[in-house]
């Protein structure tokens, strides 16, 4: 944390700390994953009733493309 003009704010030294501190103790791949679900906890459950996501639909179910392609720009004649 000793860097040439590096300034820490009490907070983020902190945060540097702790992260070190799980590197060292071989914990941080177990906190990584209690931090993601934490997060999807927030950012996702929450949104719904009772904290349920709604399964996702297989792509096998989702209507299939039109066999015509894609749809093609034409221009007029004698347009550029």
């Amino acid at each position: 944390m000793n860097l040439t003009g590096a300034r820490w704010s009490l907070a983020g030294a902190e945060a540097v700390l702790r992260l070190r501190a799980l590197r060292a103790s071989d914990d941080f791949d177990a906190y990584w994953k209690f931090h993601e679900e934490q997060e999807y906890k927030r950012n996702h459950a929450s949104q719904y009733a009772d904290h349920h996501v709604p399964e996702i639909v297989p792509s096998a179910s989702l209507p299939q493309p039109s066999r015509r392609g894609p749809l093609k720009i034409v221009k007029k004649k004698g347009e550029s």
